[in-house]
């Protein structure tokens, strides 16, 4: 009976870890919030970027708390890791090359050229765009 109770008490932990794990993973990966559009620069991974590329900036929250991440944004892991955005049915991918201090955790701003592919830039702000960091 011991044993068996042993065991059964090391599962639970080990159950725990695990949800544990992919709780944090999926909170530093996915998303679904809204997503606005910017004129692309120097971002804080260290790249130049146009308003043709397709690259995106992730919230505050998810840049500085993706694991890995440390004071020294450009080797931030987040950095240069493909993104996917869906919206209405429509899927852009773009790289993360940047940081975006005014947006909500789940939030994206995407450059001119990724945002018109999930919709006109006249909409500015497209709500319940989800999203995944791969």
């Amino acid at each position: 009976m011991f044993f068996s109770s042993k065991v059964f008490f090391i599962h639970n932990i080990l159950l725990v870890i695990l949800a544990s794990l992919v709780t944090f993973g999926l909170a530093k990966s996915s998303g679904t919030g809204e997503a606005t559009f910017f004129e692309p620069g120097p971002g804080a991974c260290g790249h130049i970027n146009n308003a043709q590329d397709f690259i995106v900036a992730v919230s505050a929250k998810v840049f500085d708390t993706f694991p890995g991440a440390t004071a020294n944004t450009n080797d931030n892991p987040v950095c240069s890791k493909e993104l996917t955005a869906t919206f209405k049915g429509k899927s852009v991918k773009v790289t993360v090359v940047d940081r975006c201090a005014g947006c909500a955790e789940n939030d994206i701003d995407l450059s001119p050229a990724a945002f018109d592919k999930l919709s006109p830039p006249s909409a500015g702000r497209l709500t319940g765009v989800s999203w995944t960091i791969s």
